[in-house]
């Protein structure tokens, strides 16, 4: 996937005000306008354009765009991947007005990588608030939604957390401000991946004597190289010593709760194997289990004497082929 520079499509600074954003956008909008441009390929410049101004003219969108660094740095047709949970902690107003008004599923992989989550966080905030107006002049205030990083010991724990949410808005001079706020969390026991924690009364402010909105916290577990999930199983890797391979027998293994429990590991390693602890995944009514995925793993010979174990185990298996699959 290519990089999007969205200043150089607009042909503006990476320190550009808002108003100076608008006069690029409306002047490229007018040249490459499909209606009335004479250029060539107008609406795949149009198209650029559009998207470059829906991001740039979006505080939010902005602030967490520019924490991916510069465009330069990724220059040259290289293929981009954000890191994971990229955007991890920017709070994200799903505000009457803060859309671009323009269809994004028309925009590029890039925006659909970056700021596609944005759109269906806003879709799964409604459904979970179920919609609700002011009266008169009232309106109430906008949700807001941001990713949050947990600890996959918290979804087997719960508890409270303080999260640090960044955010980003307009001063009066058209600047990018951005800005920091703390919110006080209640982590259910059980929380997955993928789910909503709404805050009450934690998202804009509402006109007139209508309420706040709320705010809508998306789940995501942090990236950790021993485990993975799939709604509530989880699949922890088992390293497991080559005598414990063959031989089996009991080991303790410490689980993503922080208990440790005796296994026993089946006699004759073979690769791929799980063992299933039945109910000990994310807790629920019905919890999930959790699953171990064995992998050998060799130690290392740092002294003479480790080497010549090495050695004297060659000899005891002498008629040992291990690459006898490739036909050798």
């Amino acid at each position: 996937m290519e990089f999007k520079d969205y200043y150089k499509a607009l042909g503006v600074e990476r320190t550009a005000d808002a108003d100076a954003i608008k006069k690029a956008y409306r002047k490229l909008a007018r040249k490459y306008h499909p209606d009335v441009s004479k250029e060539k390929d107008a609406a795949v410049h149009m198209a650029e354009v559009n998207e470059a101004n829906a991001v740039l003219s979006d505080p939010e969108k902005r602030a967490a765009y520019d924490a991916l660094g510069s465009g330069a740095a990724h220059a040259g047709g290289q293929d981009f991947r954000p890191p994971p949970h990229w955007d991890a902690g920017y709070e994200f107003s799903g505000a009457p007005g803060g859309d671009t008004g323009m269809d994004e599923a028309r925009f590029s992989d890039f925006f659909e990588q970056l700021f596609g989550h944005a759109a269906q966080a806003r879709q799964a905030a409604g459904r979970a608030r179920g919609g609700a107006g002011g009266e008169g002049g009232a309106q109430r205030g906008a949700d807001h939604h941001a990713r949050i990083e947990l600890e996959l010991r918290d979804a087997y724990l719960g508890g409270e957390r303080l999260l640090t949410l960044r955010g980003a808005r307009l001063d009066a001079q058209g600047r990018l401000v951005q800005h920091e706020r703390q919110v006080q969390v209640a982590i259910p026991k059980g929380v997955r991946e993928g789910q909503l924690i709404r805050l009450s009364g934690q998202g804009g402010p509402g006109l007139g004597a209508a309420p706040a909105g709320d705010l809508f916290l998306e789940v995501e577990f942090k990236p950790d190289a021993r485990w993975h999930t799939q709604d509530r199983d989880v699949y922890l890797r088992l390293p497991v010593a080559p005598w414990e391979a063959e031989l089996g027998g009991p080991i303790e293994v410490q689980t993503p709760s922080g208990a440790t429990v005796e296994v026993t590991v089946p006699a004759h390693f073979k690769p791929g194997r799980k063992l299933r602890l039945k109910g000990r995944g994310i807790p629920a009514a019905t919890p999930g289990d959790l699953y171990l995925e064995l992998q050998l793993v060799l130690p290392t010979a740092h002294t003479e004497a480790q080497q010549q174990a090495y050695r004297t185990l060659a000899q005891a298996f002498a008629g040992f082929a291990p690459r006898a699959s490739q036909g050798v």
